[in-house]
């Protein structure tokens, strides 16, 4: 187990320096001049060549590369032009209001995804697996801007069931102390029940919106990889000789069928890493695709090339956990055999 998670280190080290190399030069190579965007519009010819001397703008390509692929690995993102502020320290104060939205997005899709995804592979054929069905083709086809807007009208507009989209908590609420980041974990390790209660509120209608549209994808790769388990001939073996049906149900099909599930999970959640900036804009929800979508705003390079290498970077460690969770579910594929479907 050991040399295989050495190998997949090694593996994750050499994509995340591929990833800051691609950074930079894409880049370098759009169209506009870098010290004019970060200039600003108005500014006049004497400041746009401070900027030039400052960022080092006018030195060579590889002196550059050099400067910024040190810059990186030892911590310096760069300073963003929209807030005179450490980008790197700018996007750690924001990653946590990202990663629970991602935590409980996927955790919703995941507990509705599953479930339907075996009743419908168990029921084949039945008006639940036409139902499920269904539902993977709403998720799949919904836009999440769409989603997002009807529920804000209906749940927070009409009904009033849930807060409106402004923040993680109530404007002038105190957020708890910080342990985790997560505002339901760290008022629950102080005992503040209250707390927690008011930040799954403002969690409820961006957690439904993108739960709803990740589920699909969880639901329908549960459904084939269940189907494709119990038409196997082992399973046909183990009808044959009277094993109960819950049994073959869970543990010949659902077991069996595990692994592509735990890729469908990873690929939702690695999505949600990145890909949440609609939902962040819609709800102001303060993490860091709301702060990437500002940069877009104001060609913020700066802040873009953080955010992009700090995604990239997250989704480089959820790769390695996902591979890790192969190996210890099929001895198998750590020790190099090749997994016969």
């Amino acid at each position: 187990m050991g040399r295989y998670l050495g190998k997949r280190l090694l593996i994750s080290v050499a994509t995340i320096v591929g990833i800051v190399v691609i950074v930079f030069f894409i880049v370098r190579v759009l169209p506009g001049d870098a010290a004019i965007a970060r200039a600003g519009p108005y500014a006049n010819e004497e400041k746009v060549a401070e900027i030039r001397d400052k960022y080092g703008f006018d030195d060579p390509m590889p002196v550059q590369f050099v400067d910024y692929f040190t810059g990186v690995f030892t911590g310096d993102f760069g300073v963003s032009i929209r807030t005179d502020g450490d980008v790197l320290e700018e996007l750690l104060i924001r990653l946590p209001a990202s990663l629970e939205l991602a935590f409980y997005s996927v955790l919703m899709a995941t507990l509705v995804g599953i479930p339907l995804g075996i009743l419908a592979a168990a029921r084949r054929g039945t008006w639940i697996d036409g139902g499920a069905r269904v539902f993977a083709v709403f998720g799949s086809s919904m836009a999440l801007f769409w989603l997002g807007l009807l529920l804000i009208y209906f749940f927070f507009f009409r009904l009033r069931w849930f807060p409106g989209p402004i923040d993680r908590l109530p404007i002038g609420t105190e957020p708890p102390p910080m342990i985790t980041g997560f505002y339901t974990f760290d008022a629950a390790l102080r005992g503040d029940f209250g707390l927690v209660f008011e930040a799954f509120r403002y969690l409820a209608l961006p957690v439904i919106t993108l739960g709803f549209v990740l589920a699909a994808p969880i639901l329908k790769m549960v459904r084939a990889s269940m189907i494709e388990a119990l038409d196997s001939e082992h399973v046909r073996t183990a009808r044959a000789i009277g094993v109960p049906p819950r049994s073959i149900l869970f543990r010949d099909g659902f077991r069996n069928a595990l692994l592509p599930v735990i890729t469908a999970i990873g690929i939702v959640f690695g999505y949600m890493l990145g890909g949440n900036i609609i939902v962040e804009f819609l709800f102001a929800w303060p993490g860091v695709g709301r702060y990437a979508y500002s940069a877009i705003q104001v060609n913020d390079l700066e802040a873009l090339q953080g955010f992009v290498i700090m995604v990239g970077i997250l989704y480089v460690i959820l790769n390695v956990v996902i591979d890790v969770s192969y190996a210890w579910i099929d001895p198998r594929i750590r020790l190099g055999k090749k997994v016969s479907s």
